[in-house]
């Protein structure tokens, strides 16, 4: 295990009806003049942005809105957010939704306080100080109600980039899963994938010897396993959602990848077809995510895909041949994103394979590489997108 620093100061408030407590936790943590962000009109339609507006009402707050988020956040509604605060002296963000909302919301409290250009930031910058942000989240998916991180396309460029620091993590997260409970199955579906995902994005790893994070890695990808075929069955099953919650802020704030090399290559090849084509980021990885693993396996030692394999989709280990018991798991691993719904091929999710040249000329790598647990280079990228539009054999 390599050496590391871990901090993770949020303030979870989980349960049923915890929404209603939002204002006296903006107010705990020092904020007088909120920003509300929030995605489209299922948060007023469910009554959920009134019941947050009425606790910060109660805790004697000013508050703005900023509504209008989308699915793979633009950079256009971030400059109009950094507007707002300025002009209301905004310090404090509510987001009231899923990841896109949460990464907004982020992205709005660095550029705030910045002079620059906030896209400075999604260009390699480090961000120093940001305001402070608050989440009411609506959808297990994205963990960034836990995380340092966010993600924001550049609408001018198609970059679907992201930004990092401990000072972009929410002062709390209220999570009620029954807010989950009216998802459509597809977004449900999508949330858990991007959940096993990133789980994967650690646990494919070279450092030796991190069995602890790799057996609570296990078992996130396991829960996703059964509660997934749960809540699929039985979307009002409360104990499932809530199960599904947790597990997607555990496996993103990142302490199940401490002391580990990781790799992010699934989600680096991701964020291509979601700036491309806006699939939803659940949907692109369940098209990846198994192209990925399928090149890895046989480009790299397959053990570590077999130990996969053999722990989480209980196949039988062969040791002569471990390349076999990798593919049997990638297959079951397909298997259940298709039990669930999700796409399994480009095709499926609009893209257009012919396009491939495209998606690996918008990935930037030029003759770099990029990923940790297998470095790949341009042709890997052609490689898994082609396996991905059934192009290349598995």
């Amino acid at each position: 295990m390599d050496a590391f620093d871990f901090y993770s100061p949020t303030h979870f408030v989980f349960g049923k009806d915890r929404e209603r407590e939002a204002g006296g936790y903006v107010k705990k943590f020092g904020g007088s003049r909120v920003l509300i962000v929030y995605g489209g009109q299922s948060a007023k339609r469910s009554g959920l942005l009134d019941r947050v507006k009425s606790s910060l009402t109660e805790a004697g707050l000013f508050m703005a809105e900023l509504g209008g988020v989308l699915p793979n956040p633009r950079s256009g509604l971030v400059y109009s957010g950094i507007e707002l605060c300025r002009r209301e002296k905004i310090d404090f963000l509510l987001a009231v939704g899923g990841g896109s909302v949460i990464d907004t919301a982020k992205a709005i409290a660095m550029g705030a306080v910045y002079d620059g250009d906030f896209w400075d930031f999604f260009s390699g910058k480090a961000p120093e100080k940001a305001l402070s942000v608050g989440t009411v989240l609506t959808i297990a998916a994205a963990g960034s109600e836990g995380s340092p991180d966010a993600v924001i396309t550049n609408e001018k460029t198609l970059e679907k980039n992201g930004a990092g620091a401990d000072c972009l993590r929410p002062r709390f997260s209220v999570l009620n899963p029954a807010l989950t409970q009216s998802l459509p199955p597809y977004q449900t579906a999508c949330g858990i994938t991007d959940i096993m995902a990133h789980a994967f994005e650690r646990y494919f790893t070279n450092t030796k010897d991190v069995e602890i994070t790799d057996r609570l890695l296990e078992g996130v990808v396991l829960t996703m396993l059964h509660e997934g075929r749960r809540v699929m069955e039985n979307p009002d099953n409360y104990e499932a959602r809530a199960n599904i919650m947790w597990a997607g802020m555990v496996c993103h704030n990142n302490i199940m990848g401490v002391g580990r090399q990781q790799d992010w290559n699934s989600h680096h090849l991701e964020h291509v077809l979601s700036a491309k084509y806006d699939c939803a980021h659940g949907a692109g990885l369940a098209v990846i995510m198994p192209a990925w693993m399928t090149y890895c396996a046989r480009h790299h030692d397959p053990m570590r895909m077999a130990q996969m394999a053999e722990r989480i989709f209980g196949c039988q280990m062969d040791y002569e041949n471990p390349l076999n018991t990798a593919m049997e798991g990638i297959r079951a691993f397909r298997i259940f994103l298709g039990s669930i719904g999700m796409p399994l091929t480009l095709q499926e999710i609009g893209a257009d394979p012919a396009g491939i040249s495209e998606l690996v000329e918008m990935s930037r790598i030029g003759d770099g590489k990029t990923g940790g647990f297998v470095a790949l280079d341009r042709q890997a990228h052609f490689d898994i997108y082609g396996i991905a539009a059934g192009l290349k054999d598995e």
